[in-house]
């Protein structure tokens, strides 16, 4: 039976491909472009890491269709921080607004927005959690 070796990409449309590469160049200061062309008159790239990458399609004629919590569908996408108080004084320094919530498994759970209104969560578990 095969297996799953990894989660390695999700693949977004958004309107303005430059802010939202700079929203998450920001959020996440260490992601790189992997990949980057133009087809056809869009253009796409891959923004992340080593281990996990955006898809990011500049789409600035599409509008969106799926609000969160209301629809079925991606409701939000979950990053592990190391460091939950270090986010949010970057994300205060870098004026992204944000909002956080508590759980018994967490030290911190914290919910931003892209510039397309997909919700990203950073959470810190506590050191005691095993599935950290």
């Amino acid at each position: 039976m095969p297996k799953i070796q990894r989660f390695e990409h999700i693949n977004l449309a958004c309107q303005d491909i430059d802010a939202t590469k700079t929203f998450y160049q920001t959020l996440f200061p260490d992601w790189y472009i992997r990949a980057e062309d133009r087809e056809d008159e869009r253009q796409w790239l891959h923004l992340g890491n080593d281990q996990f990458y955006l898809a990011l399609n500049h789409t600035p004629n599409l509008k969106r269709v799926h609000e969160i919590y209301e629809n079925i569908g991606v409701n939000h996408v979950g990053f592990v921080i190391d460091d939950g108080e270090a986010m949010k004084v970057h994300l205060q320094d870098n004026n992204i607004e944000y909002y956080t919530m508590t759980a018994p498994e967490t030290k911190h759970r914290i919910y931003v927005s892209d510039p397309d209104g997909n919700e990203i969560e950073l959470v810190e578990y506590n050191p005691n959690y095993s599935l950290r």
